[in-house]
């Protein structure tokens, strides 16, 4: 009733007003948010906190000053710490609006302490709303009073709330320039590591993959790749409740095995996560193939046009696709002028260092056309197609093509006395193991799918030993249905 009337008499008092009339409607968002917080805090519902993050997300571009000024005005006390410590970061209301506080005050019966829910949420949306609107250090200050606020509850129902107070923190202090600050020291109980350990001694496990990421990308920022190895094998491994925080991980965990030269799980790990991220998450995407495109030309491979081709990525790929073009053919005359053209991308996207392991791959696959169209070669010959700038390109054509052979990547001899490669002749492939490699490989991955698709199935309690009637059937059916819209929506509205 405290709402309605509060709107009946707003609409009156602007009844002309289009832009407050859509404020109204935010506002009115808002307390739906607020009381599906309230009623998933009393009856213990994680879901419903849940789906009260996605509904903010997807409000979150709507979000003014005015509207989240009035949403804390109606859940919170007006005078008290909490209401003061709030409304010091919003902007302060303008005369008009200020007579409309005066004259709906009246209207408004007092409210009680706010549930803590609910207080983690006033500080989740005034720490969105700063950081839309670029004020990085009042945000930096807002979070880290929220995360020593979130020290001293110890709630289940906190756990999703505390989860994006956490990104947010973290993010706070990333566009400040301060992320070192918050990963772990001896005198600062507030760090990312003390948070981690608090959220494991609780068993919040949402927590604990949350801020693992935030620590592995706390660590890859400053490419502290060993520590955030060190980290990654000595934390608790459970199964993945968040599919967002799931493909953070394994995108993490690809580019550590890609410094480690561990290309073959790399390469696992970074198409795993680009598949799994939502429709919706472009960018995340477009990095995952980033590195899945390196890490593939190292282990020899050529990634498919496709690829290349995806919708939304044309742009974002064309540096590497100009890339895989030089090492396909094998030009390295080619793949120095593409690096030095995309060099500043290459940098910015901190993937300028596997560029240089390239090289090698450039030269052995120009040594592999070579011994492919020529039966026998001089050693010379050899230097000028391959391009060699050294001082003595023949020698180290000699040496190239030794350990090429030695290698298995091309099948020739080295007539070291008149200085020529001989190639022998190609043989059948489907005489070797490398069709049964090959199919080896796709059916463990096809087992693996279908795997993990039956641990993700869900089945109600039970189920096997009572004979559900048709209204039970329809009630369950509408429950996997708004389960399963609830589960897309968090895919594309929560990355």
């Amino acid at each position: 009733m405290k709402f309605a009337s509060f709107v009946l008499d707003l609409k009156s008092y602007y009844f002309n007003d289009s832009c407050f009339h859509l404020e109204i409607l935010e506002f009115s968002e808002l307390t739906e948010i607020n009381l599906l917080i309230e009623t998933g805090a009393y009856a213990r519902e994680v879901r419903r906190i849940s789906r009260a993050v996605r509904l903010t997300i997807a409000l979150r571009r709507k979000l003014k000053a005015s509207v989240i000024s009035a949403f804390l005005n109606n859940v919170l006390v007006p005078g008290s710490d909490a209401y003061v410590w709030f409304s010091s970061y919003l902007p302060k209301e303008d005369e008009h609006e200020m007579e409309v506080d005066t004259e709906t005050s009246a209207i408004q019966t007092p409210v009680k302490h706010p549930l803590p829910e609910v207080e983690m949420y006033c500080y989740l949306l005034v720490l969105i709303y700063l950081i839309d609107q670029k004020k990085y250090s009042e945000a930096k200050t807002c979070a880290s009073g929220s995360i020593a606020r979130l020290k001293n509850l110890n709630r289940r129902t906190v756990d999703v709330l505390a989860s994006r107070l956490f990104f947010y923190y973290s993010l706070s202090y990333e566009l400040t320039g301060d992320l070192a600050e918050i990963r772990g020291t001896l005198f600062i109980d507030s760090d990312l590591l003390a948070l981690h350990r608090i959220a494991t001694l609780r068993r919040d496990e949402l927590g604990q993959e949350t801020l693992l990421n935030l620590l592995l990308r706390n660590y890859l920022h400053y490419n502290l790749y060993d520590q955030a190895e060190k980290l990654r094998s000595k934390a608790p491994r459970f199964e993945a409740h968040s599919n967002q925080q799931f493909c953070r991980y394994l995108f993490y965990l690809g580019k550590i095995r890609t410094i480690q030269l561990e290309y073959t799980d790399a390469k696992e790990s970074l198409l795993q996560a680009a598949r799994k991220a939502p429709v919706a998450a472009l960018g995340f995407r477009v990095q995952c193939n980033k590195w899945a495109v390196i890490v593939r030309l190292l282990l020899g491979e050529i990634p498919e046009r496709t690829v290349f081709m995806q919708k939304g990525m044309e742009k974002a790929l064309r540096p590497y696709f100009e890339l895989t073009n030089a090492v396909r053919i094998g030009d390295l005359e080619l793949f120095r002028s593409v690096a030095e053209k995309f060099s500043r991308t290459f940098t910015s996207d901190r993937t300028h260092n596997l560029i240089v392991r390239l090289r090698h791959n450039v030269i052995r696959t120009g040594l592999r056309n070579i011994s492919i169209s020529y039966s026998r070669i001089s050693l010379p010959d050899v230097a000028k197609k391959l391009r060699l700038d050294s001082p003595n390109p023949v020698a180290d054509a000699e040496s190239i093509i030794s350990k090429a052979i030695r290698d298995g990547a091309i099948d020739a001899t080295v007539d070291h006395a008149n200085g020529w490669m001989i190639s022998k002749e190609t043989g059948d492939v489907y005489s070797t193991n490398e069709p049964q490699v090959a199919f080896n490989s796709r059916i463990a991955f096809c087992l693996n799918m279908h795997n993990e698709a039956v641990r993700a199935l869900r089945f109600p309690p039970n189920s096997h030993k009572e004979k559900e009637s048709a209204d039970k059937r329809r009630e369950r059916q509408q429950q996997e249905q708004e389960l399963a819209k609830h589960i897309a929506e968090e895919d594309d509205d929560e990355f």
